[in-house]
């Protein structure tokens, strides 16, 4: 592997906030022994967290989360006359692959173990099996649930790359496909003939030509389906619409699935949306203006979210936009790449053609510039931060309706801290007492009522100091705690 790669891999794994379920790091060499046990445990982690590896580091300070360094050289290493690699493969079962690096990052030696995640059955050493639990280490016997979801794991196909209907001729593809809408959203003139649209959808991999036979791919008629339910497969993938009275699921008042492609009915999907939802008369100078509750920015960005980066390997169900009284609930298909609390600054896609083409059109933020803009538009309409649910084959985003600040609990305060932090950092500043007043609109007299805020989230090991020898207190600064 190319030292570059290695080191985006170093880069990723230490913006983590601690150990997980994949990554494990150490200082320095204990036995061969502990080097297996992690080989099974990451390797089975990895597979649960949808990771095509995982990693056991050594050099790394597990309180810090810093390079400090290695002695450890397992090129070097020999159990009795067996170099230590050889020994550890002749005992891990099923032969899964894993690779050792040795390279020097930011000026310290560091040793990386690069271990497949498990697949259809559990990774064993010495016989027997073992799982992560966060970061504890324990026999994958106690946990028969996880057992049995890597036995039932599959290898995961390239979803976009599928093919989802085979077609006899040129004019079924111009049927099914709203290739109009490609050429407008793309902003390029539509080719004269239907060879040359086809000839544009094929170099797009919306279609695929294979002697003679023309098949619409998944990535195609996910995007620009006239009507998904002439694909049996993709047609439970349409977005679907459920407007309910009052704050609870009891009684629902509108239940709407989309039809179309992600792209061909992505506009009239979100003004279906903000048609859904509560506005306010606010009355200017001279005239009476309607403003939404919720920022349209913010509607459009967790929209797209919830189409890119659903996992389509999650069967039974599709993109769910659920409005209530008092809150927006936006979820999709699957648990997410990276952690929660990294949305605003990390990307990670499982969808990469459908990102890019999305980005490409227009309908998605280029990559790591969505949810910072999400995050504006709420401080913006002075909303409570969103919050982010990972369910057992879900992830729900959450907007929240106009509450006051003395209505917020001290969760919401929590995660309005932490969020405004990240969103001051990742443009180029820096959280204060005096920043997050604005945010939450408290008077200056009150400063002492925003630093017990502040206080609790630092304590929730969610932000720190920019400068912790700083000895004046008075301006003190904050950046978040993975920062």
């Amino acid at each position: 592997m190319q030292e570059s790669k290695i080191h985006k891999i170093i880069d990723r794994i230490l913006k983590l906030p601690k150990e997980c379920e994949w990554v494990e790091f150490k200082l320095n060499f204990k036995t061969e022994e502990e080097i297996g046990t992690y080989i099974s445990a990451l390797s089975n982690g990895a597979c649960l967290q949808n990771e095509t590896h995982g990693y056991l580091v050594f050099g790394i300070d597990d309180a810090t989360i810093l390079p400090v360094g290695t002695t450890f050289r397992p090129n070097m290493y020999k159990v009795g006359k067996e170099e230590l690699e050889h020994w550890l493969m002749q005992r891990t079962s099923p032969r899964i692959d894993f690779q050792i690096h040795e390279i020097i990052y930011q000026d310290k030696l560091l040793t990386i173990f690069q271990i497949q995640a498990a697949i259809n059955q559990p990774t064993c050493f010495s016989h027997k099996d073992y799982i992560r639990v966060g970061s504890i280490t324990r026999a994958l016997k106690e946990f028969p649930e996880k057992e049995r979801k890597i036995w039932s794991k599959k290898p995961r196909e390239n979803f976009e790359k599928g093919i989802a209907l085979e077609v006899e001729m040129i004019s079924d593809i111009v049927k099914l496909l709203d290739t109009q809408c490609y050429f407008e959203l793309m902003n390029i003139p539509y080719p004269s003939n239907r060879e040359g649209v086809v000839d544009k959808m094929i170099q797009e991999k919306f279609v695929k030509l294979n002697n003679g036979v023309y098949s619409i791919t998944n990535l195609g008629a996910i995007l620009l389906a006239k009507n998904l339910d002439d694909f049996e497969y993709l047609m439970y993938r349409a977005p679907r619409v459920i407007q309910y009275e009052g704050k609870n699921k009891l009684k629902t008042i509108k239940d709407q699935d989309g039809k179309l492609g992600y792209a061909s009915g992505f506009d009239r999907l979100v003004k279906y949306i903000i048609a859904l939802l509560p506005s306010n008369e606010v009355i200017g100078l001279a005239l009476r203006e309607t403003k939404l509750m919720y920022p349209e920015l913010a509607i459009r960005e967790l929209v797209a979210n919830s189409l890119v980066h659903q996992d389509f390997g999650e069967t039974g169900s599709g993109p769910l936009v659920e409005i209530f009284s008092d809150r927006i609930e936006i979820s999709n298909p699957g648990k997410p790449l990276i952690s929660p609390d990294r949305f605003i600054d990390e990307y990670s896609s499982r969808n990469e053609l459908l990102s890019s083409v999305m980005r490409r059109m227009g309908i998605c933020e280029k990559k790591g510039s969505g949810m910072d803009k999400v995050v504006f538009n709420i401080e913006l309409y002075q909303l409570p931060a969103y919050d982010i649910q990972l369910q057992e084959r879900h992830t729900k985003v959450i907007l929240y309706a106009y509450q006051k600040f003395s209505d917020m609990d001290k969760k919401d305060r929590i995660r309005a801290c932490y969020q405004h932090a990240c969103l001051k950092y990742i443009t180029n500043d820096n959280m204060t007492n005096s920043s997050l007043r604005t945010r939450f609109e408290i008077s200056d007299e009150n400063a002492a009522m925003v630093s017990r805020i502040i206080k609790e989230t630092y304590e929730a090991k969610l932000i720190k100091e920019e400068d912790p020898e700083s000895k004046s207190r008075k301006f003190v600064k904050y950046i978040p705690i993975w920062a």
